[in-house]
């Protein structure tokens, strides 16, 4: 562990916070591995003082920045995007010592931050605008994208690193700066991370504040992020709770959001499957990272004819899981986040059986010398009805509920049927299925998938979801809009002055 932490450039007590040197004089957080329980190393938190100080440099620096030109903004992207391959089997170890997560899901986020950096440098020789045909002769129309300011990130523990590189490869091309509040369960991986940006900011002689960086507790340096009019857009991963707080917060001061929010996502396993193939893409959705993915799948709707078949065959997969440290090789599902985790899920199988539901697998705490730090589960697998209030709420971990439906119709009703709308799946060989779950009176979320799981996008897609879940986008397609301000050009070419829609204005 101290190898790792020495070459990603971590100390036994690192400072919090960074706009172009590193700062930090609050009080210490430890940051402790979910694995056995033990602190990894400490950080100095920034305090209010030092987040204004942070905040105003990160400012400065989008303010040169934005005057470079995009193709070179996306070298150092490029850079960076080297900078993290080098760094990927160090920063893929520390992700699964901090969050928990094997390690070869811990490689597959730094691999994701490589690819976002690879899309990003294409992007920076496109940002395109459109030109539209005006009605008043002489004149050009078109549109153009100008770099926005200040992008605050707010991630979440379950993906330490790759959120914020969603976000701030996308930013830096777009010309502007990023400020990066990660959480406090994961705070080495925004280290590590923002050293690896610094590095590479200065060997291209470029302002490091471009990539700037806060740790500290959500009510004082937190709050002041969402407040703060130097901040112009929020992006936000979390609960569904914590995106109302922020829509709140930023509303208020009529600054923009990308909300990326909880999912309660669901499989539709129609007669017409292969189930062989659905059962693969259900295990991992319900079992990776411990259920603790935002795409983590949470439900099944199976048609009545095959729910025993699908159920046994579940039951059997479920038990060739091997649970334990992540990072062993062979281990498929290591501990939740933390104890306060391990009480929510517990809590959540009580409410299952108030409500009526039957526990069919597993459920339980586990505890001995192979699970230490209290931190370990078995996987969950629950009959239930799609009504119950503890389905309709995001339970964050392992738990998996088996819904029974009679007809397509219904399937997509009950898929549906639940206040959020992230990522969906049906499994099916039928065309005529498959479209229906496309099309507009299908799936209602923002990522549906034919024959492939709820988890695992790939960043070329928008990612994100409606409802509750925020109607954020972040990663592909046209998802850097966001991160820039539009505007509309008129350009008069004659002598003339001719107003629109003909008025007549005086001689």
């Amino acid at each position: 562990m101290q190898d790792v932490l020495g070459k990603l450039g971590l100390e036994a007590v690192s400072s919090g916070g960074f706009c172009g040197e590193w700062l930090g004089s609050g009080e210490r957080l430890d940051s402790v591995s979910p694995i056995d329980g033990k602190t990894i190393a400490s950080v100095r938190q920034v305090t209010a003082t030092e987040y204004d100080r942070i905040s105003a440099r990160a400012h400065e620096a989008f303010l040169k920045w934005r005057t470079v030109p995009a193709p070179i903004r996306g070298e150092t992207v490029r850079q960076l995007g080297n900078a993290l391959r080098e760094a990927k089997k160090d920063l893929g170890r520390l992700v699964t010592l901090e969050m928990g997560k094997i390690l070869a899901e811990g490689e597959g986020e730094v691999q994701e931050m490589i690819d976002i950096c690879d899309f990003a440098v294409g992007l920076s020789r496109q940002l395109y605008g459109l030109t539209m045909h005006s009605e008043r002769p002489g004149h050009r129309m078109y549109e153009q994208w100008h770099p926005l300011g200040v992008v605050g990130i707010i991630s979440a523990f379950n993906f330490p690193v790759a959120v914020w590189s969603w976000n701030s490869a996308i930013a830096a091309v777009c010309g502007d700066s990023s400020l990066w509040k990660p959480s406090s369960q994961t705070p080495l991986c925004a280290i590590a991370c923002t050293r690896i940006a610094e590095r590479v900011c200065r060997a291209n002689g470029v302002d490091p504040a471009i990539f700037s960086l806060v740790i500290g507790p959500g009510g004082t340096v937190g709050q002041r992020l969402l407040d703060d009019h130097r901040v112009p857009l929020v992006s936000a991963t979390g609960s569904c709770n914590m995106g109302r707080k922020v829509a709140e917060s930023v509303g208020k001061r009529l600054g923009r959001t990308i909300l990326e929010l909880g999912g309660n996502n669901a499989i539709i396993v129609t007669p017409e499957a292969d189930l062989k193939l659905a059962m693969r893409a259900i295990l991992f959705g319900s079992v990776g990272t411990a259920g603790q993915r935002c795409t983590s799948t949470r439900r099944i709707i199976v048609h009545e004819s095959i729910r025993k078949d699908l159920v046994e065959r579940l039951i059997a997969a479920y038990k060739q899981v091997s649970i334990g440290n992540p990072l062993e090789p062979g281990t498929l599902m290591g501990p939740l986040i933390n104890a306060e985790a391990v009480e929510t899920m517990m809590k959540a199988i009580g409410r299952i059986k108030q409500e009526g539901g039957e526990i069919l697998y597993g459920g339980q705490k586990l505890s001995g010398d192979r699970y230490p730090g209290g931190c370990y589960v078995t996987h969950c697998l629950a009959a239930a009805r799609n009504e119950f209030k503890i389905v309709q709420d995001e339970t964050f971990a392992p738990i998996l509920y088996i819904i029974t439906y009679k007809t397509l119709d219904e399937a997509i009703a009950l898929h549906n049927g639940v206040p959020q709308g992230l990522s969906s799946a049906i499994f099916t060989r039928n065309l005529l299925e498959a479209e229906a779950f496309l099309s507009h009176a299908g799936s209602d979320c923002g990522i549906a998938n034919v024959n492939i799981g709820t988890s695992g996008a790939e960043i070329g897609g928008a990612f994100g979801g409606e409802k509750e879940t925020g109607g954020g986008r972040e990663s592909g397609s046209d998802a850097w809009k966001a991160y820039m301000r539009r505007q509309t050009n008129t350009i008069n070419y004659t002598t003339e002055l001719p107003l629109a829609q003909g008025i007549k204005f005086g001689d």
